[in-house]
């Protein structure tokens, strides 16, 4: 391939299609915030997981890590551990989901982003800055801010703990409330005012 430059942004989607589409197991899984949709490979890792209603946007970020031909979805024969760790979750048990192994496209930097992400604990928040300063790049907030938004992994990576500087609640892809509602679950006591 003369001339063929790639910048690590996942596999190129050109190149994934010539190879074959990854092969994504779906499963559902009803919430008290709504239904949402897990993906997994043939390993079991989580590759995404977003709420039902928010599929196109799940759809495009699959298309952005993984090309638009390098990915298929077909419904899960089984449960795995990713519905068992989830469903723990949102029973009251906030530690199911941490060591849950995740796997996503996305820059070395998005990559950093969201791993740090998974170091904020249940009934902690942070803000785009801390993020920033967590991966030494603390003039990045607002590439923390892209990247956050870019995450495919909802809950799991935990971009709903990130507030607003001032404390106050920030966007969510998958909604303010439900944002509100995950804060509140995860907090000792219940409560979320921000």
């Amino acid at each position: 391939m003369s001339g063929f430059r790639w910048h690590g942004r996942g596999v190129p989607g050109t190149v994934r299609a010539m190879i074959q589409p990854l092969p994504l197991s779906e499963h559902r899984l009803s919430t008290p915030i709504g239904e949402v949709v897990l993906l997994t490979d043939a390993s079991g890792a989580l590759r995404a997981l977003d709420f039902a209603d928010y599929d196109a946007r799940m759809r495009r970020l699959l298309d952005r890590h993984y090309g638009v031909a390098g990915w298929s979805i077909a419904p899960a024969a089984a449960t795995g551990a990713a519905v068992d760790a989830v469903t723990a979750y949102f029973a009251g048990d906030l530690t199911a989901i941490d060591s849950l192994p995740t796997v996503t496209g996305g820059t070395t930097f998005q990559r950093a982003v969201w791993a740090a992400l998974r170091r904020v604990t249940a009934g902690d928040m942070v803000s785009y800055g801390d993020i920033a300063a967590m991966i030494d790049r603390p003039s990045a907030v607002r590439a923390v801010g892209m990247a956050n938004g870019a995450n495919p992994v909802a809950i799991v990576v935990p971009c709903h703990r990130i507030i607003g500087r001032s404390g106050a609640l920030t966007g969510y892809a998958g909604g303010v409330e439900r944002k509100r509602w995950l804060l509140a679950h995860e907090r000792r006591d219940g409560l979320f005012g921000g």
